[in-house]
């Protein structure tokens, strides 16, 4: 990939996040309406001032009116994205390049579902038309694959996995007991993840993320102008999107241990921030913890473990919130919750706390860089968003 990237020319100057969960209280006009002001109040910026928005959402609304209407906006250009699971970052994509090029001077990358009441859970996937070709698998089915394909490619016992995916399940709900905003805030045993009842093949309950509502907003500027608003900004080093041929399911050469579409983002990405080595270079990671076997398989596609490593990093704790790489410190996907338009700027907004030291018992030592990434679609045939972003330029 040829990017030629926007290394620290924009930056994040305030970011809101709603709490994510069950708003039965709610609709996506409130949750919009609260990410924003957050936004707006953490830097002091009026939202007359923002020059122009982008907004993510897959099922929650069409076209730009569903932001401007709840937030009553002055005929200002709003732009509505979809991109699967990556949809909150393709708006975060969208604005930054906005600035870049010298359209605008400030700009808001918003993100909103609302899940909960519209009968949408992750056992319901929408299709395309197609050609007739796309298996008619369920999210947990389709991902349950990685599983036993890992398993039998690197020479690990089931039994031994079954404790992998339960340790990864197990420390993202210890982190998400120390997030205030997420969805599941319990810390959950091992035993009681490994007991619980099968949803797809190997894949429990705890191995699948939650199904949730939930909005969040960043405010996006200039680098140089970066600090007229706050002390304490956030730089953006690199942003990568690879869209796949869809061509896993139906190659024979496909294996279901790696996707394609997350290597070469990531590489764009680390092309442009100057990263060469991930596993060391990078504070902190919030990936696509949709369910706990893709958490294991993105730690090798993103470089923070070598092929057929990663299981044994993560029964080591290589990715605890102690350890030398933490991965989903907010609690990620499986306990913070999954509000497909929202999910990508969640990620952000823990990148925003750790590394202005916001981030409370969950809080990170002295964050310089961090990665996160957001994956839409399924094995095979997904598209996939990396970024690394910094609390320094340089």
């Amino acid at each position: 990939m040829a990017s030629n990237g926007i290394r620290d020319r924009v930056a994040i100057v305030g970011m809101g996040c709603t709490p994510f969960g069950e708003h039965w209280d709610k609709g996506p006009d409130d949750l919009l309406v609260d990410a924003v002001t957050e936004a707006c109040t953490s830097s002091g910026i009026p939202l007359a001032d923002v020059d122009a928005f982008w907004l993510g959402t897959m099922t929650s609304g069409l076209s730009g009116l569903t932001l401007s209407r709840p937030l009553k906006l002055d005929y200002k250009p709003v732009t509505r994205v979809e991109n699967f699971c990556a949809t909150g970052s393709e708006s975060f994509r969208n604005a930054c390049y906005a600035v870049a090029s010298g359209a605008y001077d400030m700009v808001m990358a918003t993100g909103v579902e609302k899940l909960k009441d519209s009968g949408y859970s992750g056992l319901v996937v929408s299709m395309d038309g197609g050609d007739g070709t796309t298996a008619a698998m369920t999210a947990p089915a389709m991902f349950s694959l990685l599983a036993p394909a890992y398993a039998k490619k690197y020479g690990v016992d089931d039994a031994e996995l079954k404790d992998v995916m339960a340790r990864i399940a197990w420390k993202n709900h210890y982190n998400g007991a120390r997030n205030p905003r997420a969805q599941f805030r319990k810390e959950v045993s091992k035993e009681a993840i490994c007991a619980s009842p099968l949803v797809a093949g190997p894949l429990g309950i705890f191995d699948c993320s939650g199904v949730s509502d939930g909005a969040a907003a960043a405010i996006i500027v200039r680098a140089e102008d970066a600090h007229r608003y706050t002390d304490k900004p956030i730089y953006v080093k690199g942003l990568a999107f690879a869209a796949g041929p869809a061509e896993g399911p139906m190659s024979p050469e496909y294996d279901y241990t790696s996707f394609t579409e997350v290597v070469r983002s990531a590489e764009d990405a680390y092309a442009q921030a100057g990263i060469t080595n991930p596993r060391a270079e990078l504070a902190m990671a919030e990936v696509h913890d949709c369910f706990t076997p893709t958490e294991l398989v993105l730690c090798e596609d993103l470089g923070f473990s070598p092929r057929g490593t990663a299981w044994q990093d993560v029964m080591e704790g290589f990715f605890d919130l102690e350890g030398k790489l933490p991965v989903n410190p907010d609690g990620g996907l499986k306990s913070f919750g999954h509000p497909i338009g929202a999910s990508g700027l969640r990620m952000m907004y823990e990148m925003w706390l750790q590394m202005r030291g916001e981030a409370g018992k969950r809080q990170i030592n002295n964050p310089k860089v961090g990665l996160t990434h957001n994956l839409g679609g399924a094995p095979g045939r997904c598209v996939s968003f990396v970024s690394v972003v910094g609390s320094q330029v340089g």
